[in-house]
């Protein structure tokens, strides 16, 4: 009888593939001999296997540790068990207190650490058992990252926003520089609560993988376009992520359709695009990413082109009224560079948020960021069509025109006759921290 990856200890697995495959000196040869070995040992169709949330030492045969005691709460025998989002299903046939009997009906891979869910009659089967978004171990290593500097923290399983401004609180505490915090959307939950968690995070990462074991598959599409608005209504960057290029993890070329998905999420004007298997453990990841910078390209192209048949949609942040001045002066400022063909769009920033404002906006023109403060260069590189520059700033307007012009100008970027729309939020010498200090103009390179 077959086993699943889960019953055997590391060490023991490394023992079965040294014996039953051929090594090779490439570790990720060796990763994907093993990966496809792991399907060899994978479920048996109409086998029994126990699920348990008890602590167990070794390994049992046909016997499955959950990660909790309550992963059973509210389950009912004829309910279906999939493991990872369809990679392995089976049926409910008895339950013994809160362990599970359960027969396999569709066979396939059952990796470590596999997500389970439980459907009835087509339905997620919500369970109201609780674990902690943050462990032990995530605050030992969200220290470790402190102390190694990190710029951003990706905190999972965010269902409200309290995780989220807790992570914040204790950074701001414990960090001397800006750590800034993303949230990942992958249950029912978050969904529910998206814009409050929106809202309180710096940036939100669509992780499909977890995300689809939650909702249905037909709604997925949908589901990441209205995370996607959410983000640009709110201003804050998204990332599209999991299995974007799946297929590039063994083969050299991607699947039509994956290429369509890409594009799809990049003409939902996400932000930024993630590979994750593709490129860690993937036989091919420069070509991963060489595929998805060609199509993502491509597809922008393409974006502009539609746009300029289009008004450009505008967003209300319905904040503050100085917030709404500088959202007024971004997407004018937008306009003003599409209409009139501009060379560049130049902005002056403290902490980035005009730069987000017209990198929203998706300009033409490409857009450079100049500040000089470290996290927030870090930071508006999540931006769409942005690059941030560190630079030394002043309290005088002009006198940081002049030197940004100049450095743009030595590095190629631009030359005598280019036209170039300046935007600032920096407050100028001895004005009130309480003005409005937004402003726009239009510079030729000479």
């Amino acid at each position: 009888m077959l086993w699943t990856m889960e019953l055997l200890s590391p060490s023991k697995l490394r023992e079965i593939v040294s014996a039953k495959l051929v090594q090779r000196n490439s570790f990720v040869e060796r990763k994907f001999k093993f990966r496809r070995f792991i399907v060899l040992l994978g479920l048996q169709e109409g086998s029994v296997w126990f699920f348990t949330g008890k602590k167990f030492e070794g390994s049992l045969p046909f016997t499955v540790q959950a990660n909790n005691e309550g992963f059973s709460e509210g389950i009912i025998v004829g309910d279906e068990l999939v493991i990872d989002g369809g990679m392995a299903s089976f049926e409910v046939i008895e339950k013994i207190g809160n362990d599970l009997h359960c027969k396999c009906t569709d066979p396939g891979l059952f990796l470590p650490r596999a997500k389970l869910s439980f459907w009835r009659e087509g339905e997620l089967v919500e369970r109201n058992y609780e674990q902690p978004t943050l462990s032990a171990k995530d605050w030992a290593d969200i220290d470790f990252g402190v102390s190694e500097g990190v710029d951003l923290i990706a905190l999972s399983f965010v269902n409200d926003a309290d995780p989220v401004k807790n992570l914040k609180n204790y950074l701001s505490t414990n960090s001397t520089k800006s750590i800034r915090v993303l949230a990942k959307i992958e249950s029912l939950d978050s969904l529910q609560k998206l814009e409050e968690i929106v809202e309180a995070s710096d940036g939100i990462m669509v992780a499909r993988g977890d995300l689809g074991v939650e909702i249905p598959l037909e709604q997925i599409p949908t589901v990441q376009q209205e995370i996607t608005h959410v983000c640009r209504q709110l201003n804050k960057p998204v990332i599209i992520a999991s299995q974007l290029l799946e297929s590039m993890v063994e083969y050299p070329t991607p699947t039509r359709a994956e290429v369509a998905d890409v594009s799809e999420a990049v003409r939902q004007y996400a932000d930024a695009l993630m590979l994750s298997g593709e490129s860690a453990i993937g036989s091919y990841g420069q070509k991963a990413l060489s595929v998805l910078r060609m199509v993502s390209n491509r597809m922008e192209l393409w974006s502009h082109e539609e746009q300029r048949q289009a008004n450009i949609h505008k967003f209300q942040l319905r904040e503050t009224l100085q917030d709404r001045v500088a959202e007024e002066i971004c997407t004018s400022a937008v306009e003003m560079a599409n209409h009139l063909g501009l060379d560049a769009i130049f902005v002056y920033t403290k902490h980035g948020y005009m730069a987000s404002l017209l990198s929203r906006n998706r300009p033409y023109p490409p857009i450079f960021a100049f500040t000089d403060e470290a996290s927030t260069r870090m930071a508006l590189n999540l931006q769409w069509g942005v690059t941030p520059l560190l630079i030394e700033l002043s309290e005088d307007l002009e006198d940081n025109i002049s030197k940004t012009i100049g450095l743009m100008r030595r590095k190629g970027v631009i030359k005598a006759g280019d036209v170039v729309l300046v935007v600032s939020d920096l407050t100028p010498a001895g004005a009130s921290s309480t003005a409005f200090h937004q402003s726009i103009q239009v510079k030729t390179v000479v």
